[in-house]
């Protein structure tokens, strides 16, 4: 029987304390590993809370720890340096993204997203810039829309 602990750590900032130790410390595994395992696996996210899935076998103490992703917003904002987005996104932007900004969150959100392939991924996330008032590469998301389906940044989905 495998018993599962979820919880949400700042991404690379793991502590045997809150909310890991309480949860793990009844099970009898190696907290200090695990916690270890954790942050080599959420370092990319530093400065972001990050929900994990840490799945123990009870007989063998031995664990899998799987690590999901911030949403995709969390991810623009930090790309971004901002707090939030925008309010009001029709008329007030908050930020610019490159296109490489658009590839890099495409490719932390992986699986996650529904898109077939990586270009099709990048355009799931600026549909997410366009509810935040962000622009790409300086211009509206419908432009850069068209411009990807047209095939003008095709470089960047190899």
């Amino acid at each position: 029987m495998a018993d599962t602990v979820e919880v949400l750590v700042e991404g690379g900032k793991a502590t045997p304390g809150q909310p890991l130790g309480p949860a793990l410390g009844p099970l009898g595994v190696n907290i200090p590993k695990i916690v270890a395992e954790i942050n080599n696996k959420t370092k990319a996210f530093n400065g972001m809370k990050v929900p994990v899935k840490i799945i123990i076998d009870s007989k063998t103490k031995d664990f899998e720890i799987k690590v999901g992703t911030p949403p995709t917003a969390s991810l623009i904002t930090k790309e971004l340096g901002v707090e939030k987005g925008s309010g009001s996104p029709k008329t007030v932007k908050v930020g610019n993204l490159s296109m490489e900004q658009v590839v890099r969150v495409a490719q932390m959100k992986g699986d996650s997203l529904m898109g077939k392939d990586l270009k099709y991924q990048a355009l799931e996330v600026i549909g997410t810039c366009t509810s935040m008032g962000v622009t790409i590469e300086g211009q509206d998301s419908k432009t850069i829309r068209a411009d990807i389906l047209a095939g003008k940044f095709d470089q960047h989905f190899a």
